[in-house]
């Protein structure tokens, strides 16, 4: 990846490379269309892959020393003091 100010450019075998991730940085020329395509890939991994998404988060904490949260999980229960299932 090349910058020049603001500009970013990427060489034919970046490019190649993260499509063979998934990723489209084809026509990227700032920092801005960079987050959109990395936001695009996220949502579409996140709709299609939750769980490789959840693995690269945590291996993405984990390198920079940061603990992540448990995962949460809606839990229902025919207990009527835990409430409605409808109202959660």
């Amino acid at each position: 990846m090349l910058r020049a100010g603001t500009a970013l450019r990427f060489t034919p075998a970046e490019i190649k490379e993260f499509r063979s991730l998934g990723l489209d940085f084809d026509g990227a020329r700032t920092q801005d269309d960079v987050e959109r395509a990395l936001t695009a890939w996220a949502q579409r991994l996140s709709d299609e892959r939750p769980d490789l998404l959840e693995r690269i988060v945590v291996e993405m904490a984990a390198a920079k020393g940061v603990v992540t949260p448990p995962k949460l999980a809606l839990v229902l229960s025919a207990d009527a003091a835990c409430g409605s299932p409808r109202q959660s």
